[in-house]
């Protein structure tokens, strides 16, 4: 019988493929923690603690990991180093950088503006940014996902690099979109995820409070709350933190740091950095605070109504599940995950700063073990 070498060479590429695809899968997963089904809370949360620390032997796993339930920490374990140097240990006070986690920070900052009375959330965007083209979206479309302006801020910028200088900047950005962006379709039509929305929003916190956002954010935020430890961060900033974490490539025992690009003088979307103590207070924000009335809070998690009358599942900066509230992101070498069960007032922060791939399958594992606890009321 005679075979023709295309087809011969077209299984071989199948093979290939299939056997490359098996091995990027593989490198996705973890092992499974092991513990009994009727296992106690303590035994569920000891188990936790050593399979993080099986995970780090390994190299799967340079970061941290918060567990709270109703104020009250679980675990707050660190597990690695600060940053490619592998010469300061994590701590809980170490600010890591959050990636599209900051997202939830914004709308604070924008909430907070609303209680100031400095902006209403229904307010056109043009209103709070002269010049800004697209007249009928509004600060609650950009908070809600629903502008329909495309997230392509970044490859907008690449494409007119020469515009602007050795860093990109919000106000950059706001130009960008002014001048370059036409939305996809109708405000409110469909919820379609865009960093641009985000970064549109530092903008208005920057016009409505006449401050940076990076300081808006420290003054009226992080500073009143006693996060201490936290911060806004990026090549517009006059310093790094000395508590705070680099991004970094890990293969083995062998780490590369991974540096910011000229993208990174933006903020809004990303660029905030935080501490698993920090995130304790984080949390009990979300359930009631002095520096917003509860009626505002509240519409953070309100799953907002389309225009054809579904809802969508983007609140203001957290992926809204009834009363799981849940919100990912990876940004350089920062790969991020926060999920919250009100009804049970629980929390799970993991925070990785060495291009984890295995992120997602970590937070799937940690959070499956933890089921019998956070879903109960």
């Amino acid at each position: 019988m005679i075979v023709s070498t295309s087809i011969v060479t077209l299984a071989g590429l199948m093979l290939f493929a299939c056997g490359f695809g098996y091995y990027v899968y593989s490198l996705l997963q973890v092992d499974s923690i092991d513990v009994k089904p009727d296992a106690t809370e303590l035994d569920r949360i000891s188990s936790i603690d050593r399979w993080l620390d099986e995970q780090h032997d390994d190299h799967n796993f340079n970061g941290v990991v918060l567990i709270v339930r109703d104020g009250d920490v679980l675990l707050s374990k660190t597990c690695g180093f600060v940053d490619h140097t592998a010469t300061t240990e994590l701590d809980s006070h170490t600010a890591l950088r959050l990636a599209s986690v900051s997202k939830q920070f914004t709308a604070a900052g924008i909430l907070r503006l609303a209680e100031m009375e400095l902006l209403q959330l229904d307010d056109p965007v043009a209103k709070h940014l002269p010049g800004f083209a697209i007249e009928k979206v509004t600060i609650r479309h950009l908070l809600n996902q629903t502008s329909g302006i495309p997230g392509q801020y970044m490859s907008l910028a690449e494409k007119h690099r020469e515009t602007f200088g050795d860093t990109l900047t919000i106000s950059n950005v706001v130009d960008l979109v002014s001048m370059h962006t036409k939305p996809e379709r109708s405000p409110n039509a469909a919820m379609e995820y865009s960093n641009t929305n985000y970064v549109l929003l530092a903008g208005v916190i920057e016009a409505a409070s006449g401050v940076s956002y990076e300081e808006f954010m420290s003054e009226e935020l992080f500073h009143p709350l006693g996060m201490h430890d936290s911060r806004v961060w990026n090549l517009m900033s006059d310093s790094r933190s000395a508590n705070q974490a680099g991004d970094f490539d890990q293969l083995d025992d062998e780490r590369t740091p991974v540096d910011t690009t000229w993208l990174d003088g933006v903020a809004g979307d990303g660029a905030v950095f935080c501490s698993l103590n920090d995130f304790v207070i984080w949390n009990e924000f979300w359930y009631g605070s002095p520096l917003l009335s509860d009626a505002l809070l509240q519409q953070a998690f309100d799953r907002p109504r389309l225009s054809d009358g579904s809802r969508s599942e983007y609140g203001f900066g957290w992926m809204i599940e009834r009363n799981r509230h849940w919100h990912n992101g990876a940004w350089l070498g920062a790969n991020t995950y926060i999920v919250r069960y009100s009804d049970s007032r629980c929390c799970l922060v993991v925070l990785d700063n060495s291009s984890n791939l295995r992120l997602d399958a970590i937070a799937s594992e940690l959070e499956a073990v933890l089921q019998p606890i956070f879903l109960r009321n």
